[in-house]
């Protein structure tokens, strides 16, 4: 099989991607992981020179923002690696696995789980692929640390991840952030932390033909946003209910649920987002936690929705001042959804703000209000 320094170089040669020196030093990095990877197996060249194990190759920690192929080079890295013994999983979908393994190991026998949970793992990967390493509640970042030390160091277990934020931003600001601290010394001591992190957003090539703000409510509506996810994901439409479900920390007690989010794009009903009581606090975390939000359902709004209209105000703001991207479905385009009565002046500011979402250079922003 042509490994992945091979397979990129020819996509390069054939025009289908843009030269990138990053995207190539970071395919060189994968494609020796990967001779090293394939070397351990039985029957490669290091089993036949050697009786004992050889050294654990080193992993590999992928990072840049968002749009800058990080994806691609990992799609490449799973399909070209020539062992059986491996596995790409979304790392949010990963966790939610490691929770159901770690309870059912703790109704099973006493004791610690964690070594139980990743000897399993361990039984059917020599290498884990992760898409989009980020740590949004305290529940994941309390045993992270324990369980990558012995994936890698108790089980020799290979691990490669794509994430947008470099280790020491991981879990920034987040609750009990002391206990996470070991799992950064791991990433930082164990793998390769490669940054991809150039000024060029591929990302932007794949929405540049799209609109942004979809109205009238309705099926074509709902299909435009629809087809804008599975763009930006990379996820395959076929498998749309397969889309994991989430939640974004908020405080020790309070958490957002995420119908839907993969990659940095999170999906919500203007229903759940402004139809229930919530406030700043909610909408930061949000805006601070996805690069791009998708919200469905934005109904026309007037005094006796004063209430929800006040909440989107304060959700906008949030996304705004940290460059989210946005794509709705929505009765009416923005300086129609609020035309008349008590509050409709104040919704003015909202409207321009919306208009301006939609325009190319709020668009080739990059995410977070330091951007």
């Amino acid at each position: 099989m042509t490994g992945i320094l091979a397979r990129y170089e020819k996509l390069i040669a054939n025009g289908e991607l843009r030269a990138d020196p990053d995207q190539r030093r970071a395919a060189a990095r994968l494609d020796r992981l990967q001779k090293e990877l394939e070397a351990e197996q039985p029957g490669g060249l290091l089993a036949q020179l050697f009786s004992r194990k050889p050294e654990r190759p080193q992993g590999v920690y992928m990072w840049g923002g968002v749009g800058r192929g990080k994806s691609m080079l990992m799609a490449l890295f799973h399909a070209t690696l020539d062992i059986d013994e491996k596995r790409r999983v979304h790392f949010h979908a990963f966790m939610q696995e490691i929770h159901v393994m770690l309870r059912a190991w703790r109704e099973a026998e006493p004791g610690d789980p964690i070594p139980h949970v990743a000897r399993d793992i361990a039984q059917d990967a020599a290498v884990l692929a992760f898409d989009e390493m980020v740590v949004n509640n305290s529940a994941d970042a309390m045993i992270m640390s324990r369980l990558f030390t012995n994936l890698i160091c108790e089980q020799g277990v290979a691990i490669v991840t794509t994430s947008n934020r470099p280790p020491s931003d991981l879990y920034k600001d987040g609750l009990n952030r002391e206990h996470f601290l070991p799992f950064i010394d791991l990433i930082k001591r164990e793998l390769d932390v490669v940054p991809l992190n150039g000024p060029t957003d591929y990302r932007l090539d794949r929405i540049g033909d799209m609109a942004t703000w979809h109205t009238p409510l309705g099926d074509e509506a709902t299909a435009k946003v629809r087809e804008a996810f599975f763009r930006l994901t990379d996820f395959e439409p076929e498998d749309a209910d397969n889309v994991p479900s989430g939640e974004v920390e908020v405080s020790f007690t309070r958490r957002v649920h995420v119908p839907k989010m993969m990659k940095g794009v999170g999906v919500f009903s203007f229903k759940r987002l402004c139809g229930e009581p919530r406030g700043a606090p909610d909408y930061l975390a949000i805006a601070r936690e996805f690069h791009t939000v998708i919200i469905v359902g934005i109904p026309r709004m007037g005094p006796d929705r004063r209430n929800e209209a006040a909440r989107f105000v304060t959700l906008i703001d949030a996304l705004y001042e940290n460059r989210v991207k946005l794509f709705v479905t929505a009765a009416a385009a923005p300086e129609e959804l609020y035309e008349a009565g008590d509050g409709s002046f104040e919704f003015a500011r909202t409207a321009s703000r919306l208009n301006e979402m939609q325009s190319d250079e709020y668009l080739a922003m990059g995410h977070g209000a330091d951007a």
